[in-house]
């Protein structure tokens, strides 16, 4: 019930520029992590596609989140923190997540199901309100954006036709007032 009480949306973050590695490495379990002996997550997937990537991008570089192995894999060494959205904290917040929808992994056998998009938007919405509710127990900021180039963010993440970015995430610290 805290936690249900203290999540919120913030746009305002503080000075800090990173988060420590195992914060972010419980971040990304909770959004999307395997935690169950059969594969399952802690976010549910319709017809379990699990077919939500999580791209994070930080200072450092640009990196997907392989759920299975726990791990980061690295895509790219520079900085597309700015790419991530239109709204000037972007550049500057810790971290920034793109949630993106990979429709190969939502296929029957006569072709993409014609709800995955929609599926793959709840999919993706269960995500990022996993990182809102890890955000408020750990005392991080976040929001959710739907403000970013679409064709230009997925240039930079290097996706496939069969790919689209549902939302972007940025998560640091709030701002002290």
């Amino acid at each position: 019930m805290q936690v249900l009480k203290a999540r919120e949306t913030s746009r305002e973050f503080g000075p800090e520029t990173k988060i420590p590695l195992q914060v972010l490495s419980n971040l990304l379990w909770a959004a999307d992590g395997v935690s169950r002996s059969d594969g399952k997550r802690t976010a549910p997937s319709a017809v379990n596609w699990q077919n939500i990537d999580i791209y994070v991008a930080m200072a450092d570089g640009l990196y997907l989140y392989d759920a299975p192995q726990h791990a980061l894999k690295l895509l790219l060494t520079e900085d597309v923190r700015a790419a991530t959205g239109q709204q000037p904290f972007v550049k500057a917040v810790p971290l920034n997540l793109v949630h993106v929808a990979d429709f190969a992994r939502a296929k029957t056998a006569k072709g993409v199901n014609p709800n995955a998009e929609v599926w793959s938007a709840a999919g993706a919405g269960f995500i990022s309100q996993n990182v809102y509710l890890y955000c408020a127990s750990e005392g991080l900021a976040t929001v959710v954006r739907g403000l970013f180039d679409q064709a230009a963010l997925g240039k930079v993440l290097n996706l496939r036709p069969d790919q689209k970015i549902i939302l972007t995430q940025s998560v640091g610290y709030p701002r002290k007032k």
